[in-house]
C-alpha cells in the first residue's frame, strides 16, 4: 500500500473518530486507536499549542540525567552508531527516561530545527498524558515497539513527523527508558524500527556486564555463532540456580514471559545439573557446552563465571591445588589458553589433549599448515603447565641458516670457531633449562643435527662446540610442523627413531576455513586489537564474507588483516563493514554463483523483488548482469559498473 492510500486511510479514521462513530475495522491499528481514545480522556486538545507544554528546567533536567547515569552512559555509543545509519534522513536519534523525558537527543541540524518547535529536545516531556499519541508515550504504555506515522499523532502539531520508539529494559525486566528516531513524515525509511530495535537490544544486552559479579551468567543460542553477537541469549542465575534475568532474546528462544521470571530454576529450562556448569576462573573464555532446553532444542551455552573481586585477588585451583595470583594477573598466567578454542571440537581436542600431555612431560607435536597457531598454542600451554616458572624459548629451524643451526641450538665455547664471540654462547637448548623448549618448523631440521638432537633428548645432556664434558638440562620439549613427517620418514628425509621421540603426543591444528568458531575468533582478535573499553561486532556481510573466505594465511592473515582494519575505523562506529576492510583483502575474493570450492566463494545474489522500486530494480539488475557476464569476479564486476568493491559488497548484501 502506498504512503498516499495510507494517509487517507488514517484521515478517515480520524473523521470516524472525532464525529463519534465507530470506524470500520483496519483503518488504523487498535495501539493507535486506544491510544487516541486514552489521549481524549486525558483531554488532550487536537489543536495542542506546543509553546503550552512543559520543558523540564536545566537543574531539573540535570537530576533527571544523573537519574538515568547508568542508561545514558552506556546508551550513548549506540546512539552514535544508530544516528551514523540514518544521517542524512531529515531525523534524529532520541533517548527518554521512564517517564518520556527527553534525556539525549543527536540529528540532522535542519531537523533539530523543526522539532526543537514542539520541545522534541532533550528536557521536552513526551509522556502520552501530555502530548496524546506519540511513539514515545504509546511505546512507554504499551512496553513494546510502536511506529506512529504523521496523521497517526492525536495533536496537529506532531503530523510532520514520523518516530518508531522501543522501550529499554534492564535484566530484571523493568522498563527504563525509550530509544526512539523522530523524522520528516515525508522522508519515512520502512527499516527504521528494525535499527531501533536492533540499537535497543544492544543497550539492553550491555546492561548484564553490570552488577553480576556474585552470579553466573549464560550466553546462548541455538546458532553457535551467534554467541557474543546481540543476538545471543544472555540469563543471570543466582549460586542456587534460580533465574534472576534474561535478555529479550532469551526470553524469545526459552518461551519466557519477563514478567514472571522469579521461581523459575535451572533445571526447569536446561536438561544439565546446574552445579555441574563448569566454571573455572583461569579461563578467560569457558569451553561451549551443548545442552537441551524446552521442546528438546538444541542449544549452545557459555558460562561467563563468578570471579571474587575482594581485594582485587582472583583465586584459582589447579592440579597443584588451591594459587592466589594478583589482580589483573590470573587471566595473563595461562596466556588465555581456553580462549584459543571458542566452540570448535578439532581445537577443543587439541588443546585438552595438550595440556595433560605436558603435566606428564611427554613430548609434544603439533602440525598444522602455516599461521593455524602452533606457536600460539605452545606458549600457553608453557604458561599454564608445570613449568610456568621457567623460560619459553623459541627456536624457527627454517629460519635458520643450516651452518649457523648446530651452534645456535647447542651453544659454544669462546673461540670454538672463527667468527665466535669471545664470551662463547650457552645456546637455544640449555636457555630452555627448567622450561620448554619450543623447536618450529622441525621437519626443515638437517639430519646431521637430528642425531644430535635425539641423543640429547635421550640422556638429557648437552655438549656445546669447542667444549669439554656435558651439562645436564631440564627441558619440556613442545615441536610444531606443516609438513606430514610420517611421509618424510618414509622417504628417508627425517630420522625414525627421532619421530618417534618427538611424538609422544601428535595434536594437529585445524585450518582456520575448517574451524566453527572463526566468526568468535575473529571477534575475539577485533576486540583484543581496539583500545580497552571498546567493542566492536562483525555486520551481517562481514560475518558472511568471513565464513565463506578459505583464509590462505588463517589465524596469521585474519589478524593482520583485523589489525589493517582498525585503523580504518571512526571511533563512533559499533558494527565492522565490508567498507573498513582494506582493498587487498576484498581483491582476493571471487564470487561465482557456479562453483564453490577452497578458493572459491559462493555467494547468493539477491533476488530482484516485485516490491522493489524502479532505480532498485535497474540496479539489481545492472548487478546480476555484470556478475554473470564477468564469470563471478566480483572485482572485474565493480570495475564494469564504475563503482569500489565495498559498495558493490553492500549490494550484493542488502544494503543500501
Amino acid at each position: 500500500m502506498g504512503l498516499i492510500a495510507e494517509k487517507e486511510l488514517v484521515q478517515q479514521a480520524r473523521r470516524y473518530f472525532f464525529d463519534g462513530v465507530p470506524a470500520p475495522a483496519g483503518l488504523v491499528s487498535d495501539i493507535i486507536l486506544s491510544s487516541w481514545e486514552r489521549s481524549r480522556a486525558h483531554g488532550i486538545a487536537v489543536e495542542q499549542d506546543p509553546a503550552d507544554l512543559p520543558v523540564l528546567s536545566a537543574a531539573t533536567l540535570n537530576e533527571a540525567k544523573q537519574a538515568g547515569n547508568t542508561l545514558t552512559a552506556i546508551a550513548g555509543q549506540v546512539m552514535e552508531h544508530l544516528y551514523g545509519q540514518i544521517r542524512q534522513t531529515s531525523s534524529m536519534v532520541l533517548l527518554t527516561d521512564a517517564a518520556g523525558t527527553i534525556l539525549r537527543s543527536i540529528g540532522d541540524s535542519d531537523f533539530v530545527d523543526k522539532a526543537r518547535r514542539v520541545s522534541l529536545q532533550p528536557g521536552g516531556v513526551w509522556s502520552e498524558a501530555a502530548r496524546g499519541t506519540n511513539a514515545i508515550g504509546t511505546c512507554l504504555i504499551e512496553q513494546s515497539p510502536v511506529i506512529v506515522h504523521r496523521e497517526e499523532h492525536f495533536a496537529a502539531s506532531n503530523h510532520f513527523l514520523t518516530c518508531s520508539a522501543t522501550p529499554i529494559f534492564d535484566p530484571f525486566g523493568r522498563i527504563l527508558g525509550v530509544l526512539d528516531v523522530s523524522g520528516d513524515g515525508t522522508a519515512y525509511q520502512l527499516h527504521t524500527m528494525a535499527l531501533v530495535r536492533i540499537s535497543a537490544q544492544q543497550i539492553e544486552n550491555m546492561m548484564f556486564s553490570l552488577g553480576f559479579d556474585d552470579n553466573l551468567t549464560l550466553h546462548f543460542h541455538s546458532h553457535p555463532h551467534f554467541i557474543g553477537t546481540f543476538y545471543e541469549g544472555i540469563i543471570v542465575f543466582n549460586s542456587a540456580g534460580e533465574l534472576l534475568a534474561a535478555n529479550r532474546s532469551a526470553l524469545l528462544q526459552l518461551g519466557l514471559d519477563r514478567y514472571s521470571l522469579r521461581g523459575t530454576v535451572f533445571e526447569q529450562l536446561f536438561d544439565f545439573p546446574f552445579a555441574d556448569l563448569p566454571a573455572d576462573p583461569r579461563m578467560s573464555v569457558q569451553p561451549l557446552l551443548e545442552l537441551r532446553g524446552p521442546e528438546d532444542r538444541c542449544f549452545y551455552v557459555r558460562v561467563r563465571p563468578h570471579i571474587s573481586r575482594a581485594q582485587g585477588t582472583a583465586t584459582l585451583v589447579g592440579e597443584s591445588g588451591s594459587r592466589t595470583v594478583a589482580g589483573g594477573t590470573a587471566k595473563n598466567l595461562c596466556l588465555k589458553l581456553e580462549s584459543l578454542s571458542l566452540g570448535d571440537q578439532q581445537m577443543t581436542k587439541a588443546v585438552r589433549q595438550s595440556v595433560k600431555a605436558l603435566h606428564h612431560d611427554i613430548p609434544l607435536l603439533i602440525e598444522g599448515e602455516s599461521g593455524t597457531g602452533k606457536e600460539l598454542l605452545a606458549r600457553a600451554l608453557h604458561g599454564c603447565g608445570p613449568r610456568a616458572k621457567g623460560p619459553f624459548v623459541a627456536v624457527n629451524c627454517a629460519a635458520i641458516p643450516a651452518g649457523l643451526i648446530e651452534s645456535e641450538l647447542f651453544g659454544y665455547r669462546d673461540g670454538a670457531f672463527t667468527g665466535a664471540s669471545r664470551k662463547g654462547y650457552t645456546g637455544k637448548i640449555r636457555q630452555a633449562d627448567g622450561g620448554i623448549l619450543f623447536l618450529d618448523e622441525i621437519g626443515d631440521m638437517p639430519l646431521e643435527l637430528q642425531a644430535m638432537l635425539l641423543r640429547v633428548l635421550q640422556e638429557r645432556k648437552v655438549s656445546p662446540l669447542g667444549g669439554e664434558g656435558e651439562q645436564a638440562v631440564n627441558i619440556g620439549l613442545v615441536c610444531a610442523t606443516n609438513r606430514n613427517i610420517s611421509d618424510d620418514v618414509k622417504s628417508g628425509r627425517f630420522r625414525e627413531d627421532l619421530y618417534y621421540r618427538l611424538n609422544g603426543l601428535r595434536v594437529r591444528l585445524p585450518p582456520l576455513r575448517q574451524r566453527n568458531d572463526r566468526l568468535l575468533l575473529a571477534e575475539k582478535l577485533l576486540n583484543e586489537l581496539l583500545p580497552r573499553g571498546r567493542q566492536l561486532q562483525l555486520s551481517h556481510s562481514v560475518a558472511e564474507l568471513f565464513e565463506k573466505h578459505p583464509w590462505p594465511g588463517n589465524i596469521r592473515q585474519l589478524h593482520s588483516l583485523l589489525r589493517t582494519t582498525c585503523v580504518l575505523l571512526e571511533e563512533h562506529e559499533m558494527q565492522l563493514e565490508i567498507d573498513h576492510l582494506p582493498e587487498d583483502f576484498l581483491e582476493q575474493i571471487e564470487i561465482s554463483p557456479q562453483t564453490d570450492g577452497p578458493d572459491r566463494i559462493t555467494t547468493v545474489l539477491p533476488p530482484i523483488s516485485a516490491a522493489a522500486t524502479d532505480l532498485e530494480q535497474l540496479q539489481l539488475q545492472a548487478i546480476h548482469d555484470a556478475v554473470r557476464v564477468c564469470s563471478g569476479n566480483i572485482s572485474a564486476a565493480a570495475r564494469r559498473l564504475g563503482v569500489s568493491r565495498s559498495t558493490l559488497y553492500r549490494k550484493i548484501n542488502g544494503k543500501s
